[in-house]
């Protein structure tokens, strides 16, 4: 069996098997339908998808102007999986090599702060957040 594992952009033909990827780990408030998935993923700049022995291990995604800002947005790896190097590479694969891009994400799952304090990430003292579904008046 191979053991390979491949990191590379999201495949259109991928789409309902990367939401029910997310759905099965914990995501499914977050990607909805599959119309609104599709459009998740439209409206996203980057998305990286990790295959292991053919299947889906894990899924990143994020959103930049690539100059300047971006925003990591969703980053799941199989438990199976984890603390094999795929998340990193996931992250890496969506960053980039841009180091003149300030990237932010929300870090509020157990384990995440010290994941992405792995990858380069800094808890904010400047960072500000309107959440969903609050209007500002």
């Amino acid at each position: 069996m191979n053991n390979e594992l491949i990191i590379r952009d999201l495949l259109l033909t991928e789409l309902e098997a990367v939401r029910l990827f997310l759905g099965a780990h914990g995501w499914g408030h977050r990607v909805g339908s599959s119309e609104y998935f599709a459009q998740l993923i439209r409206n996203s700049q980057r998305t990286a998808v990790a295959l292991k022995n053919g299947q889906i291990a894990g899924f990143a995604r994020g959103i930049t102007d690539g100059l300047s800002n971006g925003y990591l947005s969703m980053v799941v790896v199989d438990a199976q999986y984890r603390r094999a190097g795929i998340g990193r590479a996931l992250v890496e694969r969506v960053i980039g090599e841009n180091p003149d891009i300030t990237w932010v994400l929300r870090a509020g799952r157990e384990g995440a702060e010290a994941f992405f304090s792995s990858v380069g990430f800094k808890t904010s003292e400047i960072a500000m957040e309107r959440p969903r579904g609050q209007y500002a008046r």
